[in-house]
């Protein structure tokens, strides 16, 4: 078994244009519902003593899982970020759920239902699609949105409004690119599906590291394949220093077995996405022997006061940490933030709150970049450890938040 270093910080600046990495996971959202408080009235309190959050996310659909990591998360940091008050700056936090089961038209529906209440804060959104279409609805309705989970770059800068409290598919790529070193003269090979989500990785990696020098080609098989040894033979013949792995489907498995079977895992470089734990199994005894690029895992944050608050707060509740649960315990801390240094009521306030704000955050420190509402923060480099139901993930090197910051894009109004 391979012995790694762990907690090695490299430091590498890319410039990218770019779509995502293997296992980039934006989809769906959820079954109304609420939490936190009776819904649209505020009973008990007046209007004006309670802040109203709308939490648009994955319940239901494709990416059900994600959405309730997500929730999971977000529960956890407003107890976190409110002390265990549900209160910020005095006022109560009443969040109500709403389910888009993925379908752009059932978000909006449901925020503009949210936004006729009198909510002036939105957070969710796991799948890209979704936030593409809430984003412009907060600008047009001046609301505060916090995207969650949906990773499209497009997000970033789109307008005042909108933030997000996850990563974005520049940092996974830039993260892929440090693992390379120099990439001036050396050979990338995209393994694929031929489809729209392996031909968009083959772009991203073209605009990341072939900018920097690489040669970038690629294999693309095609979808409906299941023998997939003549791929691995063929990206074995190109000869590359990496081999970057885009994949997705219940064809995994035999991919890995095929690529380790034809000596591919030990002939360079190979690396892919680290997706939640019900993916580990898939990967077997390959999995030892390709590198990780993860936006999360539970302790990549080395333990610290807030990743530990996340831990013991959603096992408390009975959840179980994963991927996406920090995406939405960094919105619940940026809502209250926006409430306490800003406005309850007023969104330019909270806007001005959470522009250039630097906090600790469950994967270390993090910043918001006032020019584009970019979440700056630490990406991280893994291995798995075992095979099978044992696999874990353990760290080799966590990437500065500006090491993998993604080129400014100056917010739209």
């Amino acid at each position: 078994m391979r012995r790694r270093a762990v907690g090695t910080v490299h430091r590498r600046t890319l410039t990218v244009t770019a779509l995502g990495a293997a296992c980039l996971l934006l989809v769906g959202c959820t079954a109304a519902g609420q939490a936190g408080g009776d819904s649209g009235s505020g009973a008990g309190s007046g209007a004006d003593e309670t802040v109203k959050v709308g939490l648009v996310y994955s319940r239901t659909g494709l990416l059900a899982a994600y959405g309730k990591q997500y929730r999971e998360g977000f529960m956890a940091g407003l107890d976190y970020a409110t002390k265990g008050t549900g209160k910020a700056g005095g006022h109560r936090i009443e969040v109500t759920e709403q389910d888009d089961a993925g379908d752009p038209g059932k978000a909006v529906s449901a925020a503009k239902s949210l936004i006729g209440k009198g909510y002036k804060v939105l957070a969710g959104t796991t799948d890209s699609g979704v936030a593409l279409q809430m984003a412009p609805l907060a600008a047009q309705n001046k609301v505060l949105y916090v995207n969650g989970p949906a990773a499209t770059d497009a997000v970033t800068g789109i307008n005042t409004y909108t933030f997000r409290s996850g990563r974005q598919t520049y940092q996974d790529i830039l993260t892929a690119g440090t693992m390379l070193g120099d990439p001036k003269g050396k050979k990338v090979t995209v393994l694929a599906q031929d489809s729209t989500f392996g031909q968009a990785n083959v772009t991203a990696v073209k605009a990341v590291l072939g900018a920097e020098g690489a040669k970038v080609g690629s294999v693309l098989a095609p979808p409906g394949a299941t023998d997939l040894t003549p791929f691995a033979r063929q990206v074995k013949a190109g000869g590359p220093d990496l081999v970057f792995v885009a994949w997705a489907g219940a064809t995994a498995p035999a991919l890995w077995t095929a690529l380790d079977q034809q000596g591919v895992l030990n002939a360079g470089k190979v690396v892919t996405g680290l997706a939640g734990e019900a993916s580990y199994p898939v990967f077997g005894a390959a999995g030892a022997k390709v590198s990780f690029l993860a936006h999360y895992f539970p302790g990549a944050g080395g333990g610290n006061a807030v990743e530990k608050a996340m831990l013991d707060g959603v096992e408390k509740a009975g959840g179980t940490p994963d991927l996406f649960t920090p995406d939405g315990f960094t919105a619940a801390q940026m809502i209250v933030r926006a409430v306490e240094e800003g406005s309850a009521t007023d969104t330019a306030a909270m806007v001005k709150a959470l522009e250039g704000w630097s906090f600790d955050g469950v994967k270390g420190p993090q910043q918001i970049r006032a020019d584009d509402h970019a979440l700056l923060q630490p990406m991280f480099v893994a291995g798995l450890e075992g095979a099978g139901a044992t696999a874990k993930p353990e760290l080799v090197s966590t990437e500065p938040m500006d090491a993998v910051a993604p080129p400014v894009k100056p917010s739209a109004g």
